[in-house]
């Protein structure tokens, strides 16, 4: 018999944060520039859950191609090492 397949849980936005070593501003700044996008997480009234893996996907996704490289006041992000200035 094989075992039903086990879907990833929704975590709070406070354990995001925790996982990438950031504050939970840092987090919702992440959002409203759509570096975290819709489908990886839900939103019931003000509270999020996320699903980690998929956060993770986007932002390394985002880190190499949604950044506008020529605009001198973006910085980029480093998702692996977020307190080090590239």
């Amino acid at each position: 018999m094989t075992q039903p397949e086990q879907k990833e849980p929704f975590i709070p936005i406070e354990d995001v944060a925790k996982h990438f070593t950031v504050s939970v501003s840092t987090v919702r700044a992440w959002l409203r520039q759509g570096y975290i996008p819709r489908e990886t997480y839900m939103k019931l009234g003000n509270t999020y859950r996320f699903q980690l893996s998929k956060v993770v996907e986007a932002l390394t996704k985002s880190k190499s191609s949604a950044i506008d490289k020529s605009s001198p006041a973006q910085m980029e992000l480093d998702f692996v090492h977020p307190d080090t200035d590239l």
